[in-house]
């Protein structure tokens, strides 16, 4: 046994002498260790990390639905990343103004601007991709869409929206559950921001 050790040590040090050599360099390191029997182990602090993945068996139909909301979060993350920068934008254009009546009126024309540019985009998202675009509103900005509204345009204006909302089954007022409910999505973005899904 010591004979096949010996032999395979000689063998690694001719075939790769780079690695050994810079070793051997090294200053040594001190840390902490636990000693058990006649071993001496090394202890390190590793970084933390996420452990992100979904269950391993999925039925078919679960599959399909997962696939569904992976593609439906891909679909309107960046359209929720957009609305976090735009309201930053239209937060620091607001503050910069002197009063409530210019206030109005560069909301109004902004609105405008908003409505003409992303009517035909949101138009065109499905049911389940205008919930999940409504979460993933709140998890960037830090507030619900009625909140925004609220904000923006005022009481009337965002209880008016919420009322139509939910003809549609839509709440505006719903809070976005990264450790709850919205697990599932908050998973996908983070796969989504580390880069292991594709945009």
């Amino acid at each position: 046994m010591k004979k096949t050790t010996l032999c395979s040590s000689l063998f690694l040090l001719l075939l790769f002498p780079q690695p050994f050599r810079l070793q051997a360099q090294n200053q040594p390191m001190v840390c902490r260790a636990v000693v058990e029997g006649k071993d001496t182990l090394p202890i390190f602090e590793l970084k933390g990390f996420n452990v992100m993945g979904f269950k391993g068996q999925l039925s078919a139909r679960e599959l399909r639905k997962r696939t569904k909301l992976v593609n439906n979060v891909i679909k309107v993350y960046p359209y929720a990343r957009m609305a976090a920068e735009k309201l930053k934008e239209y937060d620091n254009m607001l503050a910069a103004l002197p009063n409530d009546a210019k206030r109005t009126k560069a909301m109004k024309q902004a609105e405008k601007a908003f409505i003409k540019e992303y009517t035909p985009v949101v138009e065109s998202l499905t049911f389940s991709q205008g919930l999940v675009l409504l979460k993933l509103v709140d998890r960037e900005t830090g507030k619900t869409t009625y909140r925004i509204v609220d904000e923006l345009r005022g009481k009337v204006t965002a209880f008016f929206y919420q009322s139509i909302a939910r003809l549609w089954h839509y709440n505006l007022k719903d809070r976005y559950d990264p450790h709850g409910k919205d697990k599932e999505i908050e998973q996908i973005v983070r796969q989504i921001e580390t880069g292991k899904i594709a945009i």
